[in-house]
This record gives structure tokens, sequence and C-alpha cells, in this order.
């Protein structure tokens, strides 16, 4: 047993074999990620709305925008919480406000009440999003921390045709008024059997609560995984390689820290991040139909290259978990993003059917590659535990700013200059990106969670 009273919990956890033990807190975040498909049924659930007469247009619109408000507050707030009262209490938190909100989504009386209730959704979903990615960073080894946080995003973005499955199944069979009050239960009902699992079975970080001074109940947790895995394996585990940089986590980081120094640098870093996954995105994924009809091609067409060129997403992230630990973070964010800046140039260059097609896919394979990068791995990875939660959020935060204002520059450049526009727009954003990780970027492959979060003590406001 293990109960000295210093921070060792990072290299105990480095140092541990992959395990039963690390299969299951995958197994609890990728579930929390797959059935928390609120945001992925919004278009769905309009669509049914619409031919209620619950919405049109207008209506719509303030739906998505205050959708992505909440999603906002959520991941602001929610790491204020998260860093607060830790990842085990925020993952249950935030998973039942989601299932409540949800459920009283389903029985919401006219569109007023609904979209109160979305932006509560909203919340919910933004600020789990944040505490499920950042916070997993903090269970797995450093060595191929990548590579599980690349497989629980592959896992989460299955969220999207299953839930289009769902859709497709129940419509032939419901009203559309019950439909979409459905689609809502559904999602409620395997988010609550989450709920139950995290609460019985998913073990609070030993980083954070050392990060709180709580050394005793970090000890035990890791005193615990230690033995499982010694009786797994029938013998000793390695001796303990003590990590120099262990200090970060005595560290008591205020909200202000993250305005100066290091910490600034890393919003900046995670923010940019987060902007350029954000715009190339929610860009693609909401204009690419419309891009499509503007370079000649009809309805029908449209629909079937955008399903085509959507299948490379998976596909992507699923690359991604081979390699991402195999090239150094800076390396590989920047070659993604100039990857993406020249081939959608060339992309909104063509004007034949096929080489649409082929381009297309081949541009959201990049594309959701960067979208793992971003999102699941380098901007979660990049901070000190004491202040993991909050700084990721205020990252994300930033990040959707640009998804609520990069359709206003899109409909520009489209009006404008045409696909061509649109895609110089995506390539500067992508370029300027690149140029930012260059410059304040951090290398955080195969680096531990503490080596990565050591701050000079000057830049903390105290220290217990």
């Amino acid at each position: 047993m293990n109960n000295e009273r210093k921070p060792n919990a990072g290299a105990r956890l480095d140092r541990l074999p992959t395990s039963k033990f690390h299969w299951q807190i995958f197994g609890m975040i990728s579930f929390g990620l797959l059935v928390s498909w609120s945001n992925a049924i919004g278009g769905l659930i309009l669509a049914q709305l619409a031919e209620i007469g619950w919405t049109n247009n207008n209506i719509s619109a303030i739906f998505s925008s205050l959708t992505t408000a909440g999603m906002f507050l959520g991941a602001l707030l929610g790491g204020m919480i998260g860093d607060r009262f830790g990842r085990r209490n925020s993952y249950l938190l935030f998973v039942a406000i989601h299932i409540v909100s949800m459920i009283v989504g389903a029985f919401s009386p006219n569109m007023t009440f609904f979209i109160i209730d979305r932006v509560v959704m909203g919340f919910a979903l933004g600020a789990l999003l944040t505490t499920l990615f950042a916070g997993y960073t903090e269970y797995v080894p450093s060595r191929n921390r990548g590579t599980w946080s690349s497989r629980a995003s592959f896992i989460g973005n299955w969220s999207y045709p299953i839930c289009s499955l769902i859709a497709m199944a129940i419509t032939p069979l419901v009203s559309a008024n019950l439909n979409w009050r459905i689609q809502l239960v559904i999602p409620a009902i395997l988010s609550s059997i989450a709920f139950v699992i995290v609460w019985h079975s998913f073990p609070e970080s030993p980083r954070w609560l050392e990060s709180q001074g709580r050394y005793e109940e970090a000890n035990k947790i890791l005193d615990k995984i230690e033995s499982d895995i010694e009786y797994n394996q029938g013998k000793k585990l390695p001796e303990i390689i003590s990590n120099n940089n262990d200090n970060e986590q005595l560290a008591q980081i205020s909200y202000s820290d993250l305005f100066k120094g290091k910490l600034l640098k890393r919003v900046l870093l995670g923010s940019f991040v987060l902007i350029s996954m954000n715009v190339v995105q929610y860009t693609l994924i909401n204009w690419l139909p419309t891009i499509f009809l503007s370079q000649g091609i009809n309805l029908k067409n449209s629909v079937l290259l955008n399903t085509m060129s959507m299948f490379g997403a998976p596909i992507g992230i699923f690359i991604a978990t081979f390699i991402i630990d195999k090239i150094p973070r800076k390396v590989f964010g920047v070659g993604l993003l100039l990857i993406i800046a020249v081939l959608g140039y060339v992309y909104s260059l063509q004007t034949s059917m096929l080489m649409i097609s082929l381009l297309g896919f081949f541009l959201i394979i990049f594309v959701y590659m960067y979208v793992c990068y971003a999102s699941a791995v380098y901007v979660p990875e990049i901070w000190p535990t004491a202040a993991k939660l909050r700084g990721s959020g205020l990252a994300n935060s930033i990040g959707r700013i640009s998804g609520i204002l990069a359709p206003y520059g899109v409909a520009y450049f489209l009006n404008t200059s045409g696909v061509t526009g649109v895609f110089m727009m995506l390539g500067v954003t992508a370029v300027v990106t690149a140029i930012i990780i260059l410059v304040f970027g951090i290398e955080t492959r195969s680096e531990s969670v503490e080596e990565i979060g050591h701050l000079d003590t000057e830049e903390v406001t105290t220290l217990k």
C-alpha cells in the first residue's frame, strides 16, 4: 500500500500496462459520448416540427442559435464546475441535467417552451463534452493517450448516423408530433443507463484528487487499480519512476490565471485550434449541399454526394486512432491544416461530378482527422490538472463563437465570389491556425500530464 502524502498519481498511472481498468474507463467515456446525441437530432427534430406547424425558418434559426448559446455556456461554466467538484461528480451532474432536459423537452406543450428547454439541453451537452474529453486525459497513460482519446472520439461520432437510422425507422410508424418526442426519449433512456453505470463504476480521477490535496482518497483508488492489475497479470508492477514535475499538481490556479503567462498562451493556442475546427467542420456539415448546388449539381445528386462525402468522417477519425501517437502533435496539426487548405482550394475549382465526389470524400477524411486531433486530443491535454476543465472549457467556448459567426462569412463569400471564395476563407483560417500552432504550440505526445502542466510558481495565484 502506498500512502505517501505526495503527488505521485501521474507516475503510478503512466506506468500501468493496458488493462481491464483502461478498457472500462474507455467504455464509460465512449458510451457517454455516444448516447448524448441531443445535438445530432436537432435538424431531424426541426423537420418534424416544421411539418406540424411549430416552426418556420426564423424560429428554427432562433432554436439553433440558442442551442449553440447553451453549449457555449455549458463549456464555459461546466469547466469551472468540473475543476471544483471533480470529474466523476461532473459527469454524473451533467448527464443528469441532460436526461431531465430531454425528457422535459419531449413533453413540451409549445415551441417557446421547447426552445427554452433546448438552452438547458445545450448547456448540459456543452459541459458534458468538455468534462469527458478533458477529464479522460487524466486516466490513460501518456505513452498512448492520443490513441485512447481518438478511440473515444471515433465511438462518439457514430451518434450522428445512429440517430438518423432510428429516425428513419420510426418515421413510418408514428405521427410527426410523436416522432420528434420519441427521438428525445430514446437518448434519455440510454443516457440513464450511462448514469447508472458511471454511478456504480466510474472512479474519481486520482490526479484531480491530488490537485485538491486529497491524497488518501487518491491512494485508495490507485491501490485498488494496481492490486487488480497485479492479480490479473500474476506479477508485480514495475517500480514507480518519479516525475520531476509532479509539483505542478500543488498549484491552486484561479480563473484569472488563465489570462496571463503560459496559460494565456495556451488559451490562445486552444482557442485558435478549435476556431479552425468549428469554422471548417460546421461549414462543410451545414453548407456542403448548398455548395454542390452552386457548382451546378442538381438537388438529388447534391444530397447523394453529401451523404457519400460524410462517410469520410468516421474513416478519418478511425485513421487518426492509428497514427496520432506516432507523429508529433505540432507536426500532425500543422500538416492537417495545410492539407485542408490546399485540398479545399483545389476542390473548389472542380466542375466534374467525379472529381467533386472524390476530392470531397478525401477532404472530409482530413477534416475529421483534424476534428479528432483538436477536440478529443490536443486541446484537452494542454492544461495543468488543476485548471484542465476550465482551460478546455474556455477554449471550447471561444471556438463555439466562431461557429456562430462563420455562417455569415460563408453566405457572404458564396454570394460574392462563389465556392472558391468560401474555401479561400476556410484556407486562410487553417493557415493562420497552423502558424499559431508553430508559434505557441507545445509538444504533448508521450509527455505526462504533469510535464505538460508544469508552470512556474509565479504564474499561479497561490500554492498549497
